[in-house]
């Protein structure tokens, strides 16, 4: 795997959005699928060249990285209705377990020990490995914190095998932040909302890496 492996998003919500804009401004050329061909077709027109769209098992095929922006119990459903296409691939997990609540706010929807980073990475497709990225921001601070200056601001990121280490901060790299690894997916608790370093938990906004390293 390559620092300039081929990059799909799955998913055009806030998120995906975001995620997709933030790496074609980092000159990056990636590939966008959603329910809808016409959303890809139509974000893909925007994004211009260095953006591609396509359906999900195509974009799932031809990418080596698929980062899944959905809500995280489509994730689960995705690893089941394209387990043989997602064999083998670095997964991006955003997500967070979280549903709206009767208060205008958001709940978590496993128990509280418990994340989605460890939940997704047991049911993997076989020979995938997961990477928990891209989650720990909001999606409007996501946009307006990327490519920041002087210093950028930091996406966190867990997992379990080193090897994906450099590929993981490139791309976190080509979507305007410095990365930030926090430890095994054991440490994703702590990245997705409601964890200490998550926008929406304790650390309460995006931070540089000077701010992030004394918070870990």
């Amino acid at each position: 795997m390559t620092t300039t492996s081929k990059v799909a998003v799955i998913g055009l919500g806030n998120i995906g959005k975001t995620v997709a804009q933030n790496f074609v401004k980092g000159n990056r050329p990636v590939i966008i699928a959603s329910r809808k061909l016409e959303d890809a077709t139509r974000l893909a027109t925007e994004l211009g060249s260095l953006a591609t769209a396509s359906e999900t098992s195509e974009a799932i095929k031809n990418a080596d990285i698929i980062v899944l922006s959905v809500w995280f119990n489509t994730i689960q459903e995705l690893f089941e209705q394209y387990t043989s296409e997602l064999q083998g691939k670095i997964i991006i997990d955003p997500s967070n377990p979280i549903a709206p609540d009767e208060n205008g706010g958001f709940k978590k929807i496993i128990d509280a020990d418990k994340s989605a980073g460890q939940l997704n990475a047991n049911l993997l497709p076989q020979g995938a490995k997961l990477v928990k990225a891209f989650g720990t921001l909001g999606a409007a601070t996501l946009s307006s914190s990327a490519f920041q200056t002087p210093e950028k601001a930091v996406l966190f990121y867990t997992n379990d095998d080193e090897s994906l280490d450099t590929v993981t901060e490139q791309l976190i790299k080509d979507g305007g932040f410095d990365a930030v690894k926090v430890g095994g997916l054991n440490q994703s608790i702590r990245i997705e909302v409601f964890g200490d370093l998550h926008e929406f938990g304790a650390i309460g906004k995006a931070v540089n890496v000077t701010e992030a390293r004394t918070k870990l």
